[in-house]
């Protein structure tokens, strides 16, 4: 037992994790030497065979994919300049700077932007927008379930694919739940849909922990969406809940150009077929200058572009930061610039779900991680009208970012997410406005109160958040 327990320890710290998951590694070796080992080998180790297979796609793709993007990245200095002189408010020269060093961002400058809020919102535009298509579909959600909305979406998937529209599919494996017959019926009827990252063999075993956590649609190269709504009925008839708060992005112009690039780098990884050529990213119609910045993250992420993302709009905040994530497990320098942020007299307000359908490590984790910022002075807020689940971030009004990370650790290192920053005040204003009045629904989580909860409670608590980098 001794001689494991060293010879665990070493192999660990040789990795150069952070302490925080050094220690939550260690301390699952020790205390359940087996299954520890198990859950390390499907849920902890690297495998950077894996973790370079963006970068193997991109090299693959080659000229032909830089081709389709040329004209746009070509034009990134000159948004960065155009938003300093048109739009001062939401211009944040750091992040800016930072589209040009990260392969993983993309600055987009005509865009028509519109927030969807639940999926009574979406779910009819995406349908229409379905039915409307003339050259391409490319769908990429996490769940997809099979329900009466999902029946729908596949008719019409159908009825393009046969009026000769190309229709490609794709599923996170651990969150599709279609049955047999409804992807036969996509696939006899000419709709291309597969699982990604397949895990159920023995060769891919090891790619059980990364998910692809992105909800991503493209229409025509034109139309994109992106955000927290997923494809299930669930989202707008909710068993466990009396409602489901979402908030996801209808973006028509240079960001679904952006859009389909991720769609088109996942489906090389998944089928190894390339989808290249102009027909794929649609002439933009719009005149209106309204930046979007369409950042990628994933466990093959070189410099996990999210959470650098997140750090820069936190710390670039002058008076206001309003946040929402169904989740608040968030690593170090996150928790620190929030904390920084609130001692230095911005208004912080951070909106959280306070409980699952089903398991509740996560959310009673984040009772340790409110406390300290709590202790700082920000204010935390319990969504109750229902499932909270939007991924929104707001500084300042100015500059807003909405799209499918958590404010997790496993959304910043482990799941493929995508975000979408918006920098235009107008946006944030209706952003703000929303959050404002989902305050309505919430009640102040309050160090008074959760001192009063028992001890062994809070214990627990503390126990879960040793978890937290592996949750």
């Amino acid at each position: 037992m001794f001689i494991y327990v060293m010879v665990a320890a070493v192999y660990i710290i040789m990795e150069n994790r952070s302490p925080q998951s050094t220690f939550a590694w260690l301390f699952l070796f020790i205390t359940l030497p087996i299954i520890g080992f198990i859950v390390y080998i499907f849920f902890g180790h690297g495998w950077r065979a894996f973790s370079q297979e963006n970068k193997i796609a991109r090299h693959e793709l080659g000229n032909e994919f830089m081709q389709d993007l040329g004209d746009l990245l070509r034009r990134q200095r000159e948004y960065v300049e155009r938003i300093a002189k048109e739009k001062p408010a939401s211009a944040r020269q750091k992040l800016l700077r930072l589209t040009n060093k990260n392969s993983s961002s993309i600055l987009t400058g005509y865009n028509d932007v519109e927030i969807l809020q639940d999926a009574r919102q979406k779910y009819p535009r995406l349908l229409a927008d379905i039915k409307a298509a003339q050259h391409s579909i490319h769908l990429n959600y996490y769940i997809w379930t099979e329900d009466a909305f999902t029946l729908q979406i596949k008719d019409a998937l159908i009825e393009r694919a046969q009026a000769g529209v190309e229709v490609r599919c794709l599923y996170d494996t651990s969150g599709g739940t279609m049955s047999r017959q409804y992807l036969q019926d996509l696939t006899d009827n000419g709709v291309e849909i597969h699982p990604y990252l397949d895990y159920r063999y023995l060769t891919t075993l090891h790619t059980i922990n990364y998910r692809s956590h992105r909800k991503i649609a493209v229409i025509d190269g034109k139309i994109g969406y992106v955000g927290g709504l997923n494809l299930d009925v669930e989202q707008i008839e909710t068993p466990a809940f009396d409602t489901w708060r979402d908030t996801h992005l209808r973006l028509v112009g240079e960001a679904a150009w952006a859009l389909q690039a991720s769609f088109v780098i996942s489906w090389f990884n998944t089928t190894g077929q390339k989808v290249t050529g102009r027909p794929y990213y649609a002439p933009v119609e719009t005149k209106n200058f309204l930046p979007v910045q369409i950042t990628q993250g994933g466990p093959d992420s070189q410099w996990k572009a999210i959470r650098q993302i997140y750090f820069l709009m936190i710390m670039s905040a002058e008076n206001k930061i309003y946040l929402q994530s169904p989740f608040f497990v968030p690593d170090e320098s996150i928790l620190e610039a929030l904390k920084a942020a609130a001692l230095a007299g911005i208004d912080v307000r951070l909106m959280f779900t306070p409980r699952g359908s089903t398991y509740q490590i996560p959310y009673r984790a984040a009772h340790t991680y409110f406390q300290e910022v709590v202790e700082a002075g920000a204010k935390v807020y319990l969504y109750q009208a229902g499932y909270f689940h939007p991924k929104t971030l707001n500084i300042d009004n100015a500059v807003v970012s909405i799209g499918t990370a958590n404010m997790d650790i496993r959304s910043f290192a482990l799941n493929y997410e995508t975000v979408a920053i918006v920098y235009d005040e107008g946006r944030a204003k209706q952003l703000e406005a929303q959050f404002l009045e989902d305050m309505k629904h919430c009640t102040e989580w309050t160090l008074e109160a959760y001192e009063k909860t028992p001890p062994f409670r809070r214990f627990v608590d503390s126990i879960y958040r040793l978890a937290s980098p592996i949750l």
